[in-house]
């Protein structure tokens, strides 16, 4: 089958009717192109119009202008050549120009009435130029001079009529002027045209064609607004028929609806857009046969001319019912049909809607399957349900609320109102209101007792509507768990109880507790100001120190040296000797304390700079090879030649010197130390000076590298020292970021280890704080 929009549009192009549209259509489509471009036209035409109107009119009264003007000129010449002409003749006959009443007689004689209009003036001057005779004008110019009363006239009064018509001025007043000599006595006629007066009738016209023209332009403009307003409230008729259709096809679009219109006469429908789209059909304007819409009909849903004829026929005034149309992808669509006769045009048509229900029908069957599903899930429940509607008439319930209540099916018919169901319910033995949330009793909770022992508790909860729904549940064991709960619980509180002790004393505990902290941490604060007390104290007395003891090491040096002649006994020998060994050893010691001090207080600065961890390992030896000689001690260094180091000379240095002095002192004659050194992850650099010395017990390392401490007491008389070594040793290392460990056994020797940063960020921090220091 053809298309709709096929079929149609071939249909509306059937007949006179078709064929004048199809004819006017092209044209039609061509003036609502241009419509606009000619509304937009309308007011430049129409300026264009006053504009070449007032062009016109312009030019127009330029041309009267000069006409006036040239008309004015012939005239004043003209006069002024007649009068003179008249005067000549009459003076040949008789001395005129010494009676100015003659003269005045033949001007009047001679001229025309209209010599003196427009404020002319025919003025007569005697052979010196005094005037003796004056016709026109307001004012007695007799006895005047003439080149004196007009300003410009020399050429006229030098030529004559040959020099023309001349612009003047006479008593500041423009105008024209033409002059005449009289024949045979020398005198001169002069007439004289204002230009105020020549133009008068000539700005009349101007007056009158600008006031035409202004009403002119007005009336145009007041028909262009006219005009506008009338497009403006066409334009609104229009946009309020566009935006009410849009409206009618939103609205029926949204509520996928269609109009329909039958015309049962002619065999035709018209179908609204939204029908077209809900058919997925492409939208057109025209109409439809009834076998184009018949054809859409599925076939099980009844024949649609046979509808037309009974309306025809009068037996069919309305439709209300469903039918099926094909979609144009090939799927039905439901659509419910509503329309009604109406008379209209002679002929009989069907009006009413079509609304797409396929989604509520499709709704309808979920609905059915649901409620199906409803009351097989109410069934299979172990609870008892019950609804009922806002009357409290019984519409749904199943099974196990027939059997919680004591009743039957057949005794408690759908339909039966609550109080009809509290009579020939079965009574419980006891009830127990829990919780009431809704007035009138319509949502609570209760819990019963029923005849046979067992508990329920039923839930009743009001729906929107203002029904109700019923809920039961078998609460038996759950009461005889609550008794088991109960019994616990009084367990529990006893327990509590015996916690809330344990919990008071566990408070005192820790009250005690804190108060040990706050001790705790005043004695630190105390022990800490103590250290600090004690560190500033030590290098104060250490500064103090240096100066007597530089003195008397300097004196006893002058003494062994003899300088100022000899002691005398040899004791005094041995006893300067002492005094000069005792003050190096106390000097010693001060430098120290005073390096301790320093350490302590985060005064000491380091210098790093790479070294070569061999050279410095040689140099070191070599200032204790005497000590080592005296003891026949041998030291041994196994040290990569090009192993370099980062750090502060001056510091490793004195941590080896330490540490090998150390090893030399609690060595026994003869015996060995050897010093090592190793890479260690490719980050750090481990040097290891290692003795076969007297060792350390476990219980003393603990002790060790604390400051003047010294863990060997039984050597303490021969080996001389204050235990600052190793302090000084395991601080400078931290100081480079690095670590100090001692492994050691009594009897069997010692392991001193210091492991150093290569390259590391805390040195490096300590060089840029060194540095800004």
């Amino acid at each position: 089958m053809a298309s709709i929009g096929t079929i149609a549009k071939k249909d509306s192009y059937s007949g006179i009717r078709g064929h004048a549209r199809f004819m006017a259509q092209p044209t039609m489509q061509r003036l609502l192109a241009i419509e606009p471009w000619l509304k937009r036209s309308v007011p430049i035409l129409i300026f264009i119009f006053l504009i070449v109107v007032m062009a016109a009119r312009t030019v127009w009264l330029l041309d009267q202008r000069a006409e006036v003007a040239e008309s004015a000129k012939s005239d004043v010449e003209l006069m002024a050549g007649r009068a003179a002409d008249a005067l000549s003749r009459a003076h040949e006959q008789e001395k005129l120009l010494a009676d100015p009443g003659a003269i005045e007689r033949v001007l009047i004689h001679e001229l025309p009435r209209n010599a003196t209009y427009a404020d002319r003036e025919i003025l007569v001057a005697a052979e010196g130029g005094a005037i003796v005779s004056q016709r026109g004008g307001d004012v007695d110019r007799r006895s005047l001079d003439l080149a004196t009363l007009i300003e410009g006239a020399q050429p006229l009064l030098l030529f004559g009529l040959s020099a023309g018509v001349e612009d003047i001025f006479i008593d500041g007043v423009a105008g024209y002027g033409a002059c005449a000599e009289i024949a045979n006595d020398r005198g001169m006629v002069c007439a004289i045209q204002p230009k105020q007066a020549a133009f008068a009738r000539w700005r009349q016209d101007v007056s009158l064609n600008i006031s035409l023209f202004s009403a002119m332009a007005g009336i145009m403009l007041v028909l262009l607004y006219a005009y506008y307003a009338q497009i403006a409230r066409t334009g609104e008729v229009d946009q309020l028929c566009e935006d009410l259709q849009t409206s009618v096809d939103t609205a029926l679009q949204r509520g996928r609806c269609g109009l329909w219109d039958w015309d049962l006469a002619r065999g035709r429908i018209y179908w609204s857009n939204s029908m077209f789209e809900l058919l997925g059909y492409e939208v057109r304007d025209e109409v439809l046969s009834f076998k184009q819409v018949s054809d859409l009909i599925h076939a099980e849903d009844g024949d649609l001319i046979e509808i037309a004829e009974q309306a025809i026929a009068g037996r069919l005034e309305t439709i209300d019912r469903q039918l099926r149309m094909r979609h144009s992808d090939g799927h039905y669509v439901r659509m419910r049909i509503r329309t009604e006769v109406v008379e209209r045009n002679g002929g009989r048509h069907l009006v009413g809607i079509a609304m797409d229900v396929t989604e509520q029908a499709r709704l309808r069957a979920l609905n059915e399957t649901a409620s199906a599903n409803l009351k097989a899930a109410i069934e299979s429940t172990s609870e008892s349900f019950a609804i009922w509607d806002n009357k409290d008439r019984l519409i749904l319930c199943n099974q196990k609320f027939f059997e919680f209540y004591g009743v039957t099916p057949e005794t408690l018919p759908l339909g039966t109102t609550r109080k009809a169901f509290a009579e020939i319910m079965r009574q419980p033995i006891s009830e127990t209101l829990i919780h009431n949330g809704g007035s009138k009793g319509r949502s609570r909770t209760v819990e019963r007792q029923i005849a046979d022992g067992r508990w329920l508790q039923i839930n009743d909860r009001a729906t929107p509507d203002g029904g109700l729904i019923s809920v039961g549940a078998d609460i038996s064991k759950l009461k005889a768990q609550e008794e088991k709960l109960l019994i616990s619980e009084q367990q529990l509180i006893a327990s509590l109880d015996g916690l809330s002790r344990a919990q008071r004393d566990d408070q005192e505990k820790a009250s005690a507790l804190a108060d040990m902290n706050r001790k705790f941490l005043r004695e630190k604060e105390r022990a800490e100001a103590a250290s600090q007390a004690k560190t500033e104290f030590l290098a104060n007395v250490s500064h103090e120190l240096r100066t007597p003891l530089n003195a008397i090491i300097g004196f006893s040096e002058m003494m062994t040296a003899e300088i100022y002649g000899p002691l005398g006994s040899s004791k005094y020998q041995e006893y300067i000797e002492d005094i000069q060994k005792s003050g190096g050893f106390l000097l010693n010691v001060i430098d120290d304390i005073l390096q301790v001090s320093r350490i302590e207080s985060g005064k000491f600065e380091l210098d790093l700079e790479r070294m070569n961890l061999s050279e410095l390992a040689g140099e070191t030896v070599q200032m204790l090879t005497v000590q080592a000689h005296q003891k026949d001690i041998s030291i041994g260094t196994d040290i990569a030649d090009d192993m370099l180091l980062k750090a502060d000379r001056r510091a490793l240095k004195q941590i080896m010197i330490n540490l090998l002095s150390n090893a030399v002192k609690f060595t026994e004659t003869g015996g060995e130390i050897n010093i090592r050194a190793k890479c260690v992850g490719g980050r750090a650099i481990q040097i290891s000076i290692e003795d076969n010395g007297c060792g350390i017990s476990k219980a003393a390392l603990k002790r060790i590298g604390r400051p003047f401490e010294q863990v060997q007491r039984q050597f303490s008389k021969n080996h001389t020292g204050t235990g600052l070594g190793l302090a000084i040793s395991k601080s400078l290392a931290e100081l480079h970021g690095g670590s100090l460990r001692i492994k050691s056994e009594a009897g069997h020797g010692t392991i001193v280890s210091v492991r150093l940063p290569v390259e590391s960020k805390k040195t490096d921090t300590a060089t840029e704080k060194s540095v800004a220091a």
